[in-house]
């Protein structure tokens, strides 16, 4: 037997390196699957500017992570969601919905307005939704935005056109095609 075939070759240190990062990548994602309620580093503080103000919900920010039906520039504008029935009805079908969506929170209710939060499953990311009805318009007015990042990668708006068609179906209307832009 030779000196070197009873050595153990050590751990090469690249080879360290990438395990210790994988660890430190599973960790958060092991956290949030054995307690998926927590809050995480990514949730960050409720902002302070939402609700109705003089008929209107906060603008966005002039980063792309949010949309709302109020916004004035094509980037942050999506369609209000329509209904036929009466305005509490309306509320009272959107409040069930929200409530069975996967990472929903319901916040706020009061008779012509509805804030819920939004959170990631893996990494906890919340984003704050609201709506709030326009009784003239037979309008639901809608505002989503992420609290962190720069980019939402359009989670935002495909999120208020799931829920628009899954309102629609309860309406009894058809789902809607195209974007939420008015185009």
């Amino acid at each position: 037997m030779s000196a070197s075939e009873g050595k153990v070759k050590p751990i090469s240190r690249s080879l360290l390196i990438v395990v210790l990062l994988l660890a430190i990548a599973l960790i958060p994602i092991g956290i949030r699957i054995a307690f998926p309620d927590s809050p995480t580093l990514f949730a960050a503080t409720r902002p302070d500017n939402l609700g109705v103000s003089s008929g209107k919900l906060a603008p966005c920010p002039s980063t792309p992570n949010c949309v709302s039906s109020q916004s004035t520039d094509i980037e942050h504008y999506i369609d209000p969601l329509t209904y036929q029935s009466s305005a509490t009805d309306a509320i009272a079908k959107l409040k069930n919905l929200i409530e069975t969506q996967e990472g929903a929170k319901l916040i706020a209710e009061t008779g012509n307005y509805l804030y819920a939060e939004f959170m990631t499953r893996w990494m906890g990311f919340v984003d704050d939704v609201e709506f709030y009805t326009n009784e003239e318009a037979k309008k639901i007015e809608v505002r989503s935005a992420s609290r962190l990042a720069e980019s939402d990668l359009g989670v935002n708006r495909q999120r208020i056109e799931s829920i628009r068609n899954l309102f629609n179906i309860l309406a009894g209307s058809p789902p809607v095609q195209g974007n939420g832009t008015g185009g």
